[in-house]
């Protein structure tokens, strides 16, 4: 991968702290993982559990400064924003009630602020944080990390240079298989949360993975959605949340051109499925599929013309790709790699804040406050218009 620029690179590791991701957790590790890659961040405090001897455990497992472990988000963002070595930046890996609460203790003590998806409980909860987002010109990544796979921003790049023609079709599915039967009802952590409307918010895996299916058509196409109809589904007896989601698209045109539809599927009842996260944009010249159990490769059909088998790092691969690419090709980059991206975005738009009124270079694409508000607006969108029998909603 090429690295930051000089004037982005000063200053050394940015310290950081995390909220969530002590034992039990899934996505927390994945966060360390990707904030390490690159030598770019060092986790230096952490509020890892609102369970006192849980997050003594974690702290210790990952050997962080006792004094620097703490007992609420609250007292930590206070305690750092006091230190000269405080942190800089904070990874909020929680269920999703404590995102908006812990984003803005932060935020106000003038840490930036890296948060898992989706943004919020509510649309009305994610537009006062956008407000303080803008009010405190924090950084504020949302880690939609799909959205930094080398592929996807080729694919976007493509769409973006005309080379698809008028897109028409935009089609994303996200189907798994772990919520089949009550997982919640046996005291599983990850599925109990994600089944509990006060910690998940109205969305179920409409939540939890069709935000992520929206997230990436969106990136990738570039196009603004109008209005959608929806189908929610609770398939498993008892369960409050949805966890079948069938979306019918209308996007707003560009020009006088005729406007693009598509469809998103997202399941977490689909047997087979363990994670089957799939792009597909059709438009008059040509064709893209992307598939993430086999990220490194992107499907690209000119109308009329052979299938053409794009590769990472290989001919074909456009300089927004290999700049998130790390290794030759022919060797296999995936999740960790992509949340690493997201990380090292980050990384260069913080180092960039470092300066009085610094901004990071154009080619620095991350996940944003905006993307988190239009996601919760998506979510709302969607369960407003199935509890009305898939009537059409504007967004």
């Amino acid at each position: 991968m090429v690295g930051a620029s000089k004037s982005e690179a000063g200053g050394g590791p940015i310290r950081y702290g995390m909220v969530g991701g002590g034992q039990g957790a899934f996505i927390g590790a994945v966060h360390r993982i990707a904030a390490r890659m690159d030598n770019d961040f060092v986790l230096v405090a952490g509020a890892l559990s609102s369970n006192p001897e849980r997050a003594k455990a974690s702290a210790e497992e990952l050997r962080l400064d006792p004094s620097r472990s703490y007992g609420s988000y609250a007292e930590m963002a206070k305690a750092e924003a006091k230190r000269p070595d405080g942190i800089e930046a904070v990874a909020i890996v929680t269920p999703n009630n404590v995102h908006v609460p812990a984003a803005k203790a932060f935020l106000e003590a003038g840490i930036h602020v890296i948060c898992d998806k989706p943004l919020a409980t509510s649309l009305a909860e994610a537009k006062k944080l956008a407000a303080l987002v803008e009010k405190t010109g924090k950084v504020f990544v949302l880690t939609h990390n799909y959205t930094a796979y080398p592929m996807i921003r080729q694919a976007r790049e493509m769409v973006a240079k005309g080379m698809l023609g008028d897109i028409r079709i935009v089609q994303s599915e996200y189907p798994q298989d772990w919520l089949t039967e009550d997982l919640a009802a046996t005291g599983q952590k990850q599925a109990s949360w994600r089944s509990d409307p006060k910690q998940a918010g109205a969305g179920g895996a409409l939540g939890d993975i069709g935000t992520h299916a929206y997230n990436l058509a969106r990136f990738v196409s570039g196009l603004e959605l109008d209005s959608l109809s929806a189908d929610l589904d609770a398939f498993v007896p008892g369960r409050q949340l949805d966890d079948n989601v069938n979306v019918m698209l209308r996007f707003k045109p560009v020009g006088n051109k005729h406007p693009a539809k598509g469809m998103i599927w997202a399941s977490q009842v689909a047997p087979g499925h363990e994670n089957g996260l799939k792009l597909r944009i059709y438009g008059s010249k040509g064709g893209l599929e992307w598939v993430q159990a086999d990220p490194n490769y992107l499907w690209y059909t000119p109308f009329g013309q052979p299938k053409q088998l794009l590769t990472r790092a290989g001919a074909g691969a456009m300089p927004v790709a290999a700049r998130v690419s790390r290794v030759p090709s022919g060797h296999p980059e995936g999740y960790l790699e992509g949340f690493a991206n997201i990380y090292q975005e980050a990384a260069r738009a913080i180092r960039a804040a470092r300066r009085k009124g610094g901004k990071p270079a154009k080619d620095v694409i991350f996940p944003t406050i905006a993307d988190g508000v239009e996601g919760m607006a998506f979510i709302e969108a969607c369960v407003k218009s199935s509890k009305k029998n898939g009537a059409w909603t504007k967004l």
